[in-house]
Parts: structure tokens; C-alpha cells; sequence
């Protein structure tokens, strides 16, 4: 990645969202990307939980090992199998176990996972670091946005700056992990690749702030918001009143 482009989006962003949390990138790669392995705590681990030490500058890696949820593992690619019984688990449940009931029939789960792309992690490693901590050598797919309202406000404005098409962004149905990771990871094989608003997901949300949702934007669509940044609203009266709000 050129350090330009790097050391840039870091000033425009403290120039433009003062005070506000950089994001979380994430690649695949054969190797570790000068990250720390993630060693797993026994018990269920949420992987938008394990973002928050990323959040605060600590570079990881995990893998399938790694992985200690079933759907992060399907969203990130390195199965393309559930649990049995998902299709109750994320239902009405039965009898052997609770439903989430984030979908009402089986049926209708069954349908919405057999329409569902996967990721070709290929046995790779997949890399998370804050914007601050990447280097030229890394290859970021998509930057993440843990972000509160006024911030979001600016991202999603910014994202639809240069183009006629009014939907820019899109908010897909789906665990945090897949509007963190999966889905931008497919917007950005795209041609005009979409940012992902997300983190709606009632199971991770105990894994941010109440006031946080994330926004999630593939590298070659971030390029260009960044390109545009010194020749949007940003620089209007209009969004200083947001941004000293944003600094507060």
C-alpha cells in the first residue's frame, strides 16, 4: 500500500472527523502481515469482540483454528458448512435448542444460506490493523468504520459525493462479521464497489458501544472518497458545526 495514500487519509481524517476513531483494516495473506497471532479463550468468542483490542491499535491475525464462532468462520470464508440445525438455531428454534428468531421460518433461513457467497480464504490468514499501523507492505481489502452518528453522517455523504446512483451504500441482512468483512470483501471485487453500513446484528451488539454502528468501504471505493474529501462538504460551514461536535 503507498505510504502516501497512508499518511494522507490519516490528515484528512483528523483535519475532517477530529477526534474520531481511525478504522480497522483487514487482508488475507499466506503469511502473518507483521500481526500478532490471535489465541483464542476457551469458550465462544465473538470476532467483532476480539476487534475491539484492533480498535485500539493491536494488530492480529486469525485463521480457521483461530475462529471460535461458526459464523465467523462461513463469513470469513474457511467453511461453507453451518452447525446442524442452523436453520432452527436462527429461527424458531425446537426441541433440542433456543431460537435466535432473527428470521421467521427455517425454510426462509435455508433459502437465505443457499444464496449466500463464499469467501476464498483457501486456507490463508485473515490480518486486521488500525489504519495507523499499516505499512507498505500491506494490502488492505476494505477499511471498517466503528462509527457514532455524526460520524457516520460524513462517511455515508461522502460515499455517495461522486455519483448520480443514490444508493452508494447498502445495509445487508446478516451476523456483524458479514457487514464488517464478507460483504465488503465481495463489493470490492466490484466495479463500482458499495460501502456497507452495518453492525445491526442484536447477538454482536454487546461487542460495541450502544451509540456505534460500523461502515464498512473497500479500498478502491475509500480512494476515491479520499480523493474527494478537500472538494466536498467537508469543507462547509455545514459540517464544522458536525465536526466540533465530532472533536466534543
Amino acid at each position: 500500500m503507498k505510504q502516501e495514500l497512508i499518511d494522507s487519509f490519516q490528515v484528512l481524517w483528523n483535519k475532517y472527523f477530529t477526534g474520531a476513531e481511525l478504522p480497522v483494516t483487514f487482508y488475507y495473506t499466506d503469511g502473518d502481515g507483521g500481526a500478532e497471532k490471535f489465541v483464542r479463550p476457551k469458550g465462544r468468542s465473538c470476532l467483532i469482540c476480539e476487534l475491539a483490542a484492533v480498535r485500539k491499535g493491536r494488530s492480529l491475525w486469525f485463521n480457521n483454528e483461530s475462529l471460535g464462532c461458526g459464523g465467523a468462520k462461513r463469513y470469513l470464508g474457511y467453511t461453507d458448512k453451518m452447525r446442524q440445525g442452523f436453520e432452527y438455531f436462527l429461527s424458531c428454534g425446537n426441541e433440542s435448542m433456543e431460537g435466535e428468531r432473527y428470521i421467521r421460518t427455517p425454510e426462509m433461513v435455508k433459502e437465505i444460506m443457499k444464496n449466500q457467497k463464499t469467501l476464498p480464504a483457501n486456507g490463508r490468514n485473515i490480518v486486521f490493523k488500525r489504519w495507523d499501523r499499516l505499512t507498505r507492505d500491506d494490502d488492505p481489502v476494505a477499511a471498517v468504520f466503528f462509527a457514532r452518528p455524526d460520524v457516520l453522517s460524513g462517511l455515508f455523504t461522502l460515499a455517495n459525493f461522486d455519483q448520480t446512483e443514490p444508493n452508494g451504500t447498502f445495509t445487508p441482512f446478516g451476523a456483524g462479521c458479514s457487514s464488517a468483512v464478507h460483504y465488503p470483501y465481495l463489493e470490492s471485487l466490484s466495479d463500482r464497489p458499495r460501502a456497507v453500513i452495518g453492525m445491526f446484528d442484536p447477538s454482536a451488539r454487546p461487542c460495541v458501544p450502544s451509540d456505534v454502528l460500523t461502515f464498512s468501504v473497500p479500498m478502491k471505493k475509500l480512494e476515491i472518497m479520499i480523493g474527494c474529501m478537500e472538494e466536498s462538504f467537508l469543507i462547509t460551514d455545514t459540517w464544522e458545526t458536525v465536526r466540533k461536535r465530532i472533536k466534543q
